[in-house]
């Protein structure tokens, strides 16, 4: 415990050395903590920018308002369509390297603005051991990673918030929508509406680590291990409406859910 306290002591002075800091918050358990910490070391020289994208589930886009006025930080969102991007839509396995590249300008013009020298996202060690091309987006356009810079992974980062009192520490991990789409299959606002529509359903049903991955009119369902049975004994239902969304074959993915399953088979 001594070193994780150390840890978000250096986090807190790395924070701190900025002066002002624009943090690109999506609610989740990194950005959220990051946003915690900033608005306790800065003050109202924080600031939460969330990026509304149609990559975005909306139940997220809520959640992380909520977040936001829990944690007192001030927070503005701004529309950002990435589908205007042709080399979004087109989703090559560069996708997520376009996407942060166009996001991450639109922050860092957001921070010009208001006079704000530092944007920062929640990105952490752990995230390196994935394929993760908007990493480098964002180090090209000067994103500050202040996790990275205290040598904190992600279970450290969940570790620190539980530490803190803050309940969002054990959040389920959540990704835009587009990590539910094949690489080469076109994302069109129809394919993500039916995905996100999809993971509600099954939220819903009392499910909360769950991810639909969509293959053309095959829904490939992830939830964890544990949950398997549940999905089973709700199957006839699940299959009513996820056909009802569109899909013509719904599949349940034996070996669970995993963060980055698309990326399988991608070189890094």
């Amino acid at each position: 415990m001594s070193g994780m306290a150390e840890k978000l002591d250096l986090l807190r002075k790395i924070i701190a050395s900025r002066e002002s800091m624009l943090v690109s918050f999506s609610g989740g358990v990194d950005s959220s903590l990051l946003a915690a910490i900033s608005r306790e070391v800065l003050g109202e020289r924080a600031l939460a920018v969330i990026l509304d994208s149609p990559l975005m589930p909306r139940r997220e886009i809520e959640h992380a308002r909520s977040v936001a006025r829990r944690l007192g930080i001030e927070c503005i969102v701004v529309e950002h369509d990435v589908l205007d991007l042709e080399s979004v839509v087109e989703n090559s396995p560069e996708r997520c390297y376009h996407c942060k590249k166009s996001s991450a300008r639109l922050l860092r013009s957001i921070a010009s603005s208001l006079g704000i020298g530092c944007v920062a996202d929640g990105v952490n060690t752990t995230d390196y051991n994935d394929y993760r091309p908007g990493i480098k987006a964002c180090d090209e356009e000067g994103i500050c990673h202040p996790f990275v810079d205290a040598c904190i992974s992600k279970p450290e980062i969940r570790e620190m918030a539980r530490s803190i009192g803050m309940d969002f520490w054990s959040r389920p991990s959540s990704a835009c929508l587009a990590s539910r789409i094949p690489y080469g299959m076109r994302i069109t606002p129809h394919v993500l509406k039916r995905v996100e529509q999809a993971e509600d359903l099954l939220r819903d049903m009392g499910l909360s680590q769950v991810r639909v991955r969509a293959h053309e009119d095959l829904a490939r369902i992830e939830v964890l291990p544990s949950d398997i049975h549940r999905v089973l004994m709700q199957r006839e239902s699940i299959v009513n409406e996820l056909r009802r969304l569109g899909f013509v074959y719904i599949t349940l993915d034996l070996e669970g859910y995993r963060s980055g399953s698309m990326n399988a088979g991608v070189r890094m």
